[in-house]
This record gives structure tokens, sequence and C-alpha cells, in this order.
């Protein structure tokens, strides 16, 4: 292994420079624990790309395959929002072999998370005609049952690792916004949100590269 800080543009081009096939999708996958920086690193490196190659690289977040609310109330698990049996797996390993087997610029589509909402709206994000598809979410590398297989539908997997004392005050914000009290968020980052951050850590060894925030760059481990 070798360590080595790159800027996004370093990033961007370590896609780009990915041998080309005229008709299907570069997969790239940004897993790691929650508030670790994901949709922000996915939507700098997002427009990087589109920088150098206008229009071809699209954001396809793994949010959108949570189940509705209704569901999750019905099963019981509204409360464990966010782990990983409350999300629809198949639903996103279907969409998964979609991406590789749908020719850019033949329709396609991909869900999305409404934060206001609280729920998923299908068919929110439009993917036809990207050639890069950044695929995001905190379980992309989870070796479990179901969640083992999307590793394979990904032509790499970066790993954003940073560490507890960093993400647990923007956890806590993050259920402070969502109108929690103090003792309600404390309890939701210590049973739910660090439990799973221990859980996305064991996949870390199945990354092509693991990365961390450093200034303005990213401090990169290749493997």
């Amino acid at each position: 292994m070798a360590d080595v800080v790159v800027s996004l543009d370093e990033l961007a081009l370590r896609v780009l420079d990915t041998p080309a096939n005229a008709w299907s999708r570069y997969v790239v996958g940004i897993a790691g624990p929650p508030a670790a920086g994901k949709s922000t690193l996915s939507v700098h490196l997002r427009d990087a790309i589109n920088a150098r190659r206008p229009k071809s690289a699209q954001i396809a977040p793994m949010d959108g395959f949570h189940h509705t609310n209704k569901t999750l109330r019905v099963r019981g698990s509204i409360d464990r929002k966010g782990q990983p049996d409350t999300f629809d797996v198949a639903a996103f390993l279907s969409a998964l072999e979609r991406l590789h087997t749908t020719p850019v610029r033949q329709a396609l589509s991909w869900p999305a998370y409404d934060r206001a909402l609280h729920d998923p709206i299908d068919n929110a994000i439009d993917i036809t005609d990207c050639s890069v598809a950044i695929v995001e979410g905190n379980y992309l590398l989870l070796n479990e049952p179901g969640w083992a297989k999307v590793r394979s539908y990904l032509d790499e997997a970066w790993f954003l690792d940073e560490d507890t004392d960093v993400i647990e005050p923007r956890l806590l914000q993050r259920q402070l916004d969502k109108g929690n009290s103090p003792d309600q968020a404390k309890r939701h980052v210590t049973d739910s949100d660090l439990t799973n951050a221990r859980l996305i850590a064991d996949g870390v060894h199945r990354a092509d590269l693991i990365l961390r925030v450093h200034g303005d760059g990213y401090l990169m481990t290749t493997r």
C-alpha cells in the first residue's frame, strides 16, 4: 500500500483515464461511515469530471433505495431507519445491473431520497446520457447477504474514512436539525449511527483505495 495526497482534479482524471467503452457506463462507488463527507466528495467529483468532459458524470445515491416510511412502520422498523435491512437491497442490485447493461443515451432514471419528505422519490435522477455513474452510500462494501453482491457492480470502489470524534458531532447536529431533543439525538447517534459506522468499517478491505480529507485534497491509500 502507498499513501499520497491528491486533489479532486487528480481523482477526476483517475476516473477519466480508465479504458473507455463506447456504450457502457463506468461505475465508481464511494462508501464510508455516515457524516464522513461522501455526498460532498460525490458532488465535487462529479463537477470536476464534468468540467473536463461536460455532462458525462452523474450521482446515483444509494439513499433512494430506502424502504418507504409506510413500509417500515408496518414492519416495526421505523426506529431503525438507516440500518442495512431498512433498504431495498434487491431493488438496488437490479438498478446497479441496469447501470451497466443499459447503453448510454438510452433512457434510464434513478430514485432519490427527499429529505423534506423523508421518503424515496422514484425516477428523480436522469442517468440517460452519463458515461460515469458515481454511486454513493454507506453499505456499498458491506459483506453480508444481498449487500455483498453490490461490489461486483462497481468498476472501482473508494472508501472515505474519518475519525469518530469528527463524525460524531456532525451526526448529533443532524439529529438536532430534525427536531430531536439532545437526549434523543445522543441516543440515536450512539445506538444507531456509530454502530453502523463500525459495521461499515469492516468493508474497508474491499475498497480499491481509501481516502481521508487532507486540507483541500485527500490523503489516498491505494491497495
